[in-house]
C-alpha cells in the first residue's frame, strides 16, 4: 500500500476511536430513564382505616361449679362428682349449649400449729360451662345453685355467631371506605390524583367479649330471687391498611 495512503487511513481511524467511550456514555444515561420513570409510576401513599359496629349481646357464657370439702381425698371426691353430676343433669335438662369441664381438682387442706404442717382435709372442686340466651341466665344460675353448685366463676356477654359474622363484614367495609376517604382528602389537599391500589392489608374484625366478674360462692342464694341478668353491647372493629399509588 502506498504509504501516504496508509498514514491518511491510520489518521482516520485514530479519529473514530474516542467516539466508543461517548457512545457507551449515552447507552447508560438511556437505561436510567426508564428506573425514573417507574419510580414515579410508584409513586404510593400508605393509609389504615378503622370501623367499628356496636351489636347487642344476646348470649351469656357462664362458668359455675361445685367446691366441697372433706376429712379425705375420696369424701371429698365423692361429694364434688355427687353434686356436679345432679348440676350436669339440671343444664342438660335445659338445652344448654356448649356445656363442657372446665376443671378437675383436688387439693389438701393444711393446717399450722407448732411450726407443724399437717393435712386437715382435702377440697374437691369441678367446674362447667355453658352458653345461654341471656334471658335464660338468671332463672338457670339459680336452679344450678339449688342443684348443688357452690361457684360461679365467670359470666360473659356475646352476640350469636351470626350476628358477629354480619358485623365484622361491616366494619371490614367502614374500614376501607375509611382509608380511601384519607386517603382522598390527602391526595386532593396536595392536587394529587388518586390512582391504583397497590397492596391490601386486612388487620382482622375481633369482637371482644363483654365480661362481668360475679361472686364465687352462692349457695346462701338458693331460694331466694332469681338473679337479674342483663346483657349490654358488643363493640366489633376492624382495620384494613390500603397502599394506594398517585
Amino acid at each position: 500500500m502506498n504509504p501516504a495512503i496508509w498514514l491518511s487511513y491510520f489518521a482516520q481511524a485514530s479519529r473514530r476511536l474516542p467516539i466508543i467511550p461517548l457512545a457507551v456514555g449515552l447507552l447508560t444515561l438511556s437505561l436510567s430513564y426508564p428506573a425514573t420513570a417507574q419510580e414515579r409510576l410508584l409513586r404510593t401513599l400508605t393509609v389504615t382505616g378503622r370501623g367499628v359496629e356496636m351489636i347487642p349481646t344476646t348470649m351469656t357464657q357462664v362458668q359455675l361449679g361445685v367446691e366441697v370439702q372433706g376429712k379425705t381425698a375420696i369424701l371429698a371426691q365423692e361429694e364434688a362428682a355427687r353434686r356436679s353430676t345432679a348440676v350436669v343433669e339440671l343444664l342438660r335438662s335445659r338445652n344448654v349449649a356448649k356445656l363442657q369441664t372446665t376443671g378437675i381438682r383436688l387439693n389438701p387442706n393444711y393446717s399450722n400449729q407448732n411450726n407443724v404442717q399437717r393435712i386437715i382435709g382435702y377440697r374437691a372442686i369441678n367446674t362447667v360451662s355453658f352458653k345461654i340466651p341471656t334471658e335464660q341466665a338468671g332463672a338457670i344460675l339459680d336452679e344450678a345453685v339449688q342443684a348443688g353448685a357452690t361457684r360461679i366463676d365467670r359470666v360473659s356477654f356475646t352476640a350469636s355467631d351470626s350476628v358477629i359474622a354480619a358485623a365484622q363484614e361491616e366494619a371490614l367495609r367502614e374500614a376501607t371506605q375509611d382509608a380511601q376517604q384519607q386517603a382522598d382528602v390527602v391526595l386532593s389537599t396536595l392536587n394529587l390524583t388518586r390512582k391504583d391500589i397497590v397492596t391490601i392489608q386486612i388487620n382482622g374484625a375481633t369482637p371482644p367479649q363483654s365480661q362481668m366478674p360475679l361472686f364465687t360462692r352462692t349457695a346462701a342464694l338458693a331460694g331466694q330471687v332469681t338473679i337479674p341478668i342483663i346483657g349490654g353491647e358488643q363493640e366489633v372493629q376492624a382495620s384494613v391498611t390500603l397502599q394506594i399509588s398517585y
